[in-house]
């Protein structure tokens, strides 16, 4: 195993893609311990905020729930201010000694902004509005880079293809996903 703290999380992908006034996330539903599948419909995608924001996990389950709580507690010091509330978060993960430990990264997104959060203190926005993280992050990546700019599909569809060509190739990654959605205009 790698020391490299960039190590893709197993056993997720999940992705989010803004286009035509929308932002999308979605996640898979696979959940697995080992070379084992415990579960094939869990949702690790979710509105927070009063459905204002969207936010997905990948890696420890138990880690995600604890940052999701912690997210929400910084959501509700800094209404309205996403980035705000993500930096705060990510100055507790870093320097906290119990959050410092958690196994997870999370995509959060806005009508505004998309971010990737780890446990490194990263806060990072995409250029492009598309991001993924987990096992199956790159080939979700990779396959909503492609249809991002085809004309023939909304956000939801791009997002639902790059996650199907993702749960081909992954086998962290399976074909229930979860996508919500929020207007952006």
């Amino acid at each position: 195993m790698s020391d490299s703290p960039y190590q893709p999380m197993h056993g997720t992908t999940i992705l989010t893609l803004r286009k035509g006034g929308k932002v999308v996330v979605a996640g898979d539903g696979q959940v697995s311990l080992g070379q084992t599948v415990i579960k094939s419909t869990a949702r690790k995608v979710r509105y927070l905020a009063g459905e204002k924001i969207i936010a997905g996990f990948a890696g420890s389950t138990a880690d995600a729930f604890t940052l999701f709580e912690r997210l929400e507690a910084k959501l509700d010091k800094h209404p309205g201010q996403l980035m705000r509330a993500c930096v705060e978060l990510a100055k507790d993960w870093r320097t906290d000694r119990y959050l410092r430990r958690l196994e997870a990264m999370m995509i959060v997104a806005d009508k505004d902004v998309s971010l990737i959060l780890s446990g490194l203190g990263d806060v990072l926005e995409p250029e492009d509005g598309i991001a993924a993280i987990g096992s199956g992050g790159n080939y979700a990546l990779a396959a909503a880079r492609a249809l991002a700019d085809r004309d023939d599909m909304d956000a939801e569809a791009a997002a639902r293809r790059a996650m199907q060509i993702a749960g081909d190739i992954c086998v962290y990654t399976n074909h229930h996903v979860t996508l919500l959605s929020l207007d952006t205009q």
